[in-house]
C-alpha cells in the first residue's frame, strides 16, 4: 500500500462542507496518541475502490458506515460531508500520474469517537491510497481456511455489545485469523460460528454457488452487510440469487465459493481447507465486469 493523500475532516459540524476538508501531508501525524481510535480500536471506518475516477458503491459505503456508528453509538455521520470528502479524493488519487504500473486505487475513511482525556467530539479523516491491482488474483483464485470466530450465530442479539457487524477500527481478531491462516499454508478465512453457522472473512463476504443459486449469508447472524455482494447479485441478472443461512457443510456442498471486497471484488476460492476447489473463470469474470463498470 502506498499513501497517495491526506485530508482531516473538522467534524464539529459548525463549518461549511468544503471548509470542513483539509488537505494534509499523508506523512504527518494528524492523531493525538490519546485518540480512543488508537489507544482501543473505538472507531468505525469504509473503503471504496476507486474507478474512473469516482468512489464505487459510495452510497452505499455511507449507509453502512452510518449503521456501524449507529452500533457503536459514535455520532451520526455528516453524510453530506463525508461524501465530499471521499468524492474529492477519489478525484485526486485519478489525476494522470498519481498510479504506477499495476496499481489500483482506492480510499478509505475514518472516524473515530476522539479524544481520550480531551473529549471534544469524534475525529475523522479520509486517506487515498494505491493498492496492487486485483486481475490476477481474480484468476488465480486464493487459498482459504475455515476458523472458529469463537462466537453463537446470534450473538449479535444477545450480546450486542460485542458489536458483531459493525465494521470498527478494532481489527486484531481479524489480523490473527489471517496470521493463523498464514501459518496453515493459507491466504485468507472463512469465519464459522460456535455453533457452526457460515459467516464471513476477515475482511470479505462469501458467496456460495449451491444446487445453481448463489447464497450469502445473512446480517443477523453478525456480518457486514456485503456492498461489493450485493452489487455482484445485482450485476449477474441470469443466475438465481438470494441471502440464506449456511452451515459448515455446506462449504463442502458448494461447487464454487467467492470472497468479495471492495478492493479486490470477486476472488474465487482454489483451495478450502487444504482441499483443491473447482474455479469458474468465466462466471467470476462476469461478477468482476458489472464490479469494475459500477459508476455509483
Amino acid at each position: 500500500m502506498r499513501a497517495l493523500l491526506l485530508f482531516r475532516l473538522d467534524l464539529s459540524g459548525t463549518s461549511a462542507v468544503e471548509e470542513s476538508i483539509h488537505p494534509i501531508d499523508p506523512r504527518e501525524p494528524i492523531v493525538r496518541a490519546t485518540d480512543l481510535g488508537v489507544n482501543r480500536g473505538d472507531g468505525v471506518f469504509e473503503t471504496a475502490v476507486v474507478r474512473g475516477g469516482r468512489p464505487q458503491a459510495l452510497e452505499a459505503h455511507l449507509t453502512r458506515l452510518e449503521r456501524s456508528a449507529a452500533l457503536m453509538e459514535l455520532p451520526a455521520p455528516r453524510r453530506d460531508l463525508w461524501r465530499a470528502a471521499v468524492l474529492r479524493a477519489a478525484a485526486e488519487v485519478s489525476l494522470p500520474g498519481a498510479l504506477e504500473e499495476g496499481e489500483i486505487a482506492s480510499v478509505k475513511f475514518v472516524m473515530t469517537r476522539g479524544d481520550e482525556f480531551d473529549p471534544a467530539g469524534p475525529t475523522g479523516w479520509v486517506l487515498g491510497f494505491a493498492g496492487s491491482d486485483p486481475s490476477g488474483v481474480r484468476v488465480r483464485g486464493v487459498r482459504a481456511v475455515v476458523l472458529d470466530r469463537g462466537y453463537r450465530h446470534d450473538a449479535m442479539q444477545t450480546a450486542p455489545w460485542l458489536l458483531q457487524g459493525a465494521k470498527s477500527l478494532a481489527y486484531a481478531v481479524n489480523q490473527a485469523a489471517l496470521r493463523e491462516a498464514a501459518r496453515r499454508g493459507a491466504d485468507d478465512v472463512i469465519f464459522v460460528s460456535g455453533d457452526g453457522f457460515v459467516l464471513e472473512g476477515p475482511r470479505s463476504t462469501l458467496i456460495a454457488r449451491i444446487d445453481g443459486e448463489l447464497v450469502t449469508p445473512p446480517a443477523e447472524l453478525g456480518v457486514l452487510p456485503g456492498t461489493t455482494q450485493a452489487d455482484a447479485f445485482s450485476g449477474i441478472t441470469d443466475v438465481p440469487t438470494r441471502i440464506g443461512v449456511l452451515i459448515r457443510d455446506d462449504l463442502d456442498r458448494a461447487d464454487a465459493l467467492w470472497l468479495c471486497s471492495s478492493t479486490r471484488g470477486a476472488v474465487p476460492v482454489a483451495q478450502l481447507d487444504g482441499a483443491e476447489r473447482a474455479i469458474d473463470h468465466d462466471l467470476t469474470a462476469r461478477m468482476n465486469a458489472a464490479l469494475d463498470a459500477r459508476e455509483d
